[in-house]
């Protein structure tokens, strides 16, 4: 089995991650689809001129409740969709991936990786727009949406029904793939690593672990997403909060470390030569990371928050602006600093190891513990926090793209199957499969940009038409008091 995994990673691969640039960069190949993702990004920023700028602050306003009306339509709050969009990207690549980026392409990755999240913020608008303007709610009452209907739906509004109903199973199919092995296998994994370096006993009985973590994970998802959105709400700010706090204090202690941090963060991330991991592999890998951690273009987060309950499609592309905001601006940022004020990147300094073997949840919990030496025991339980937050998030990913393609009837074998992938993934080495699940995550953005580029035009229209209401006082006279 594992033999014909390496084989498709090795055709996805030659596909997805074949050098763009002149030259090898070692350690550093540009993947197809984050360079795909960079320019449809940075297109469709001035295309909606600068939407995430302009809209920042009224974006928080609906965030808190402000604009909520009478006919807002939908399943969960707008704050809930958010929360639990980030609880699917908040998590181990804002802990690990950070720091291999740094470890590998220097301290200037850190800038590229802002502003790639920079860019990711439209493209969360984009997607996020159309979930909503093209769901359905489905007989029993639940709402359909997300890139499977904007691309079957959408595309076919424009001539292209069999393009896109082609396009939207082939979405839904890389989208069950990715949630069971990088939204369940890979997160349990990882969990029980980091737990079990702390409570031995899960080293000798890793299947109670997996029937742990899949007792709990099961009584969310099966519950629905009202049930998943209500986890999250609660569970999401209270992590991040922690994160940041922590993240805050280390800063404070290397206080006057942190100017020059910053200098040097910018200095390298034009550098050439290759001591700062060169111009290329920084920008190489402050891009990946930022693509990773936000999944920003992917199409994902575009199903949770095609159920928020919203008068306008926009209105909640603006709430989705939040995402890479706090995922990567922020939250990366904040870890990047961290590495790059401890100076546990160094190759040649006390991590060397570490950063030899790329063990970024390890030179992330090491660059804590300089100041906090109790720091990376609790950085584990964090860890396991953050598996189960996204593993609940990735699971209606899944199911949604499960039912697309098989029908309502059916949910329920779904999540049977993902609770089943939980309990295998804690007694089995599947490495190979989640190297190939994290393909068909980048997968998923392949037919979801091609949706983006051939439909802004709809959200243009939409963004326009509530601009106008915006400006002119309409959208204050609409909202309940």
């Amino acid at each position: 089995m594992n033999s014909i995994f390496e084989q498709i990673n090795s055709f996805l691969a030659s596909f997805f991650f074949f050098d763009i640039f002149i030259g090898k960069v070692e350690g550093a190949p540009m993947p197809f689809i984050v360079a795909w993702l960079i320019v449809g990004g940075v297109f469709l920023t001035f295309r909606f001129g600068f939407i995430n700028i302009r809209m920042f602050t009224h974006a928080f306003k609906i965030i808190i409740g402000k604009y909520k009306t009478a006919d807002d339509v939908g399943e969960i709050t707008p704050f809930q969709s958010l929360t639990t969009a980030l609880s699917a990207t908040v998590g181990l690549g804002n802990i690990a991936g950070v720091a291999i980026a740094i470890s590998v392409g220097g301290p200037g990755a850190t800038f590229w990786m802002i502003l790639a999240g920079f860019f990711g913020m439209t493209l969360k608008f984009t997607e996020v727009t159309l979930a909503q303007i093209y769901r359905q709610k489905r007989p029993d009452g639940r709402i359909m949406g997300g890139a499977m209907q904007y691309l079957s739906i959408g595309l076919a509004t424009k001539g292209y029904t069999k393009i896109g109903n082609m396009l939207a199973a082939v979405f839904a199919f890389l989208a069950i793939g990715a949630s069971l092995g990088a939204g369940n296998a890979f997160q349990t994994s990882q969990a029980m690593g980091a737990l079990s370096e702390r409570i031995p006993f899960f080293q000798h009985y890793p299947i109670v672990f997996g029937l742990i973590m899949a007792t709990v994970v099961g009584f969310v998802i099966i519950g629905g997403i009202r049930r998943i959105a209500h986890t999250a709400e609660k569970i999401v700010p209270l992590m991040v909060i922690i994160y940041l706090i922590t993240s805050l204090w280390i800063l404070i202690h290397h206080a006057s470390a942190v100017p020059h941090a910053i200098s040097v963060i910018f200095y390298e991330a034009f550098a050439l030569d290759a001591a700062a991991g060169g111009l290329i592999g920084a920008i190489v890998q402050g891009f990946k990371r930022a693509a990773f951690s936000s999944e920003a273009g992917i199409g994902s987060a575009a199903i949770v928050h095609s159920t928020a309950s919203v008068k306008y499609p926009v209105r909640q592309g603006m709430v989705a602006l939040y995402e890479p905001f706090i995922d990567t601006i922020v939250i990366c940022t904040m870890t990047a600093l961290v590495i790059v004020t401890t100076g546990v990147y160094d190759p040649g300094g006390t991590f060397a190891d570490l950063v030899a073997t790329k063990q970024g949840a390890a030179l992330t919990a090491a660059a804590y513990g300089t100041v906090i030496s109790w720091f990376p025991a609790v950085l584990s339980f964090i860890i396991v926090l953050f598996a189960f937050s996204t593993m609940i998030s990735w699971s209606y990913y899944g199911e949604r793209s499960w039912t697309y393609l098989f029908g309502e009837k059916y949910t329920l074998g779904y999540k049977l199957i993902f609770i089943i992938f939980i309990i295998l993934a804690s007694i089995t080495n599947a490495s190979t499969l989640l190297e190939f699940s994290d393909l068909l995550m980048l997968g998923m953005a392949l037919p979801n940009l091609i949706g983006l580029y051939v439909l802004q035009g709809d959200v243009k229209a939409n963004l326009n038409i509530y601009l106008t209401k915006w400006k002119q006082g309409e959208l204050d006279k609409e909202v309940l008091e």
